[in-house]
């Protein structure tokens, strides 16, 4: 029997690059209809962009595409050309959707908290889109790439201490509590991104060492309808040996999983971990018994 005819490379990039896209005209949109009528910024470039455009006077969207475009190179050079592509389609929906969307009325007005939340969701779901599908809507993290192979400071650190000089200078134009509103609102945005990248439906790892380890296995696979792998492993005290039994789930099925080992082995040894990617197998959601 044939299996289903898979889209081209081709289709399958111009796809990618299509969600870029929108990606970058939902962020414009949180942008425009959220937070800059509230006087409430975003971190990076475009929060620089902001300033330079309230204090200077020339369009947001301008500003965004010329001070992104030695990130879009540092892109290219350190991750590579379709990464800097899909960077520059993202960047350019950005810009132009924030030209184009610059007198739309704002669907929230007053509420600080509300604006916050409602636009870091936005713009937090644009990026995560955009980066989901290989490229950049703003070009701080990749300096802080770089930077972090230069210094001893890892990436993360890097970020924030980047974003934190950004709302420094965010402050001299919406003032303080502007700045700690897009302070709030990036860090919502940050972990939106993070939701849309990894899914919803997550997978994570759990390793079991148990004394019931046919039992176990038998049982999940009954129960969850997943597979489980085994590896020998060597008590380093007691040179004792034991099946370590490794399975991979989806986040729905988490809890009944832990039910399952506290029901057959309350003394079980479990370690979890967050799984970035599932691919092949027969990685499928399956019915919970």
């Amino acid at each position: 029997m044939k299996g289903k005819k898979k889209p081209s490379a081709l289709l399958r990039k111009a796809l990618r690059a299509l969600a870029v896209i929108i990606g970058g005209f939902i962020t414009a949109y949180g942008l425009e209809a959220v937070l800059i009528p509230n006087d409430v910024s975003d971190g990076g470039v475009t929060g620089l962009s902001i300033v330079g455009s309230e204090l200077i006077g020339l369009p947001l969207g301008l500003l965004i595409a010329i001070l992104n475009i030695p990130f879009i190179f540092l892109g290219y050079k350190q991750i590579g050309k379709s990464f800097a592509i899909n960077s520059v389609l993202g960047i350019a929906s950005l810009a132009i959707g924030t030209i184009t969307m610059h007198h739309i009325k704002p669907i929230l007005d007053g509420d600080t908290l509300l604006v916050t939340v409602v636009g870091g969701i936005i713009i937090g779901f644009g990026m995560g889109l955009a980066l989901r599908n290989g490229g950049a809507l703003d070009g701080i993290d990749m300096l802080a790439v770089l930077l972090s192979r230069k210094l001893p400071f890892g990436t993360s650190d890097l970020i924030l201490f980047l974003n934190a000089f950004v709302f420094i200078v965010v402050s001299t134009v919406f003032g303080l509590q502007g700045a700690i509103m897009s302070g709030i609102a990036y860090y919502i945005a940050s972990k939106v991104i993070h939701i849309v990248e990894e899914g919803l439906s997550g997978a994570k790892t759990f390793k079991i060492i148990t004394k019931h380890p046919e039992v176990m296995v038998e049982t999940i696979r009954d129960r969850l309808g997943r597979g489980a792998t085994y590896n020998l492993v060597e008590g380093g005290y007691s040179n004792e040996q034991f099946k370590e039994i490794t399975c991979v789930i989806n986040r729905l099925e988490e809890s009944k999983l832990k039910e399952i080992i506290y029901e057959l082995d309350p003394g079980a040894f479990v370690m979890v971990y967050d799984v970035a990617e599932v691919k092949g197998g027969n990685f499928k959601k399956h019915d919970i018994h």
